[in-house]
């Protein structure tokens, strides 16, 4: 392992995108959501996205110097087309927007089309909830879930990310979940470990349950909770696509294929000013007050410090180096 400040993640990253082909403040943008995502420990979002982010700049599967464009179209919706580029610009350039029309409306939602992978939703609702903002967030993803009692892939691993505020500019609760037992990167990193995944985590092509990653990447991941969760995946899979004109998961191809179709994905976010009770605060820290009175009990997110310098593993660095032409 190498110890590597986040600064240098993140300039590192930058340097490696805009070598590929993307455009300075698109490269930053990306760049920004990579080192939250390696503080966080969030390993699957952060650095070992980056080669697939550089080969698909290069094959033009993901475009680095789309422009998004963004409209509103009713006074609490705002829109944003990506133009088949990176989710993060698109996000950070509809921002704005959807804040000021949560403060005009008390709500507003705020849809992201036409984007790439977002990877890490929680980078995103979390801007909201230190914005001032209730955030929720779902999105959708490449075909790897059955319904339950099935083995036709259907949906993504369809995750939901909700962020709440502190009220000084922090995020008192967060949580960033798949709607299946395991996000699909587990799987493949446990297969290129060489590893066994846990019974339950995903089914082989005929519906078995199995242990063996590669079948469960021939098969298909199980939604968390069953039927409850198949529920979930299905509430995210027609809110990224219906609400935002983004594809259905079974027309998205492989993400991290280098080449191929461009991704085409919708995020869709909600936006609810905590205000507008007058005791969100109050009702926040009651919650938080009865999750305390158990010891080790907490919220989600509660107390999460992001980890600066970051230990990266050795040939992940030495990846990103070549990649940026150090």
């Amino acid at each position: 392992m190498v110890s590597v400040t986040r600064t240098e993640i993140e300039a590192q990253t930058k340097k490696a995108l805009v070598a590929h082909g993307a455009e300075d403040w698109v490269a930053a943008s990306v760049a920004d959501a990579v080192g939250e995502a390696e503080a966080a420990g969030n390993r699957i979002c952060g650095l070992y996205y980056l080669e697939s982010y550089c080969q698909q700049l290069r094959s033009g599967r993901v475009k680095g110097d789309a422009v998004p464009e963004v409209w509103r179209p009713k006074p609490g919706a705002v829109m944003v087309d990506a133009k088949l580029g990176f989710a993060q610009p698109a996000f950070e350039r509809g921002l704005p927007e959807a804040l000021a029309a949560a403060r005009e409306c008390g709500v507003a939602s705020l849809a992201v089309g036409h984007a790439h992978t977002c990877t890490s939703l929680g980078y995103f609702t979390g801007q909201i909830a230190r914005a001032g903002m209730i955030g929720l967030g779902f999105t959708n993803a490449s075909p790897i879930v059955a319904p339950p009692g099935g083995k036709t892939r259907v949906i993504g691993t369809n995750p939901i990310a909700f962020s709440v505020p502190d009220g000084k500019g922090g995020v008192a609760m967060q949580f960033d979940q798949s709607t299946t037992t395991v996000a699909l990167g587990k799987i493949t990193m446990a297969k290129a470990a060489g590893e066994r995944i846990p019974e339950g985590w995903a089914v082989d092509a005929e519906g078995r349950p199995t242990t063996d990653p590669e079948a469960a990447l021939g098969g298909s991941l199980v939604s968390v909770g069953g039927y409850k969760g198949w529920g979930f995946g299905l509430m995210a899979e027609l809110l990224a696509a219906g609400l935002t004109g983004g594809v259905v998961s079974r027309d998205v191809k492989p993400l991290k294929a280098p080449e191929g179709p461009p991704h085409d994905l919708g995020q869709y976010y909600l936006l609810m000013d905590p205000d507008l009770s007058g005791v969100f605060m109050e009702r926040l820290a009651q919650v938080a007050e009865g999750v305390a009175l158990d010891e080790g009990a907490r919220m989600p997110g509660q107390g999460k410090v992001l980890a600066d310098p970051i230990e990266v593993e050795d040939k992940v660095w030495a990846q990103t180096l070549e990649l940026a032409g150090v």
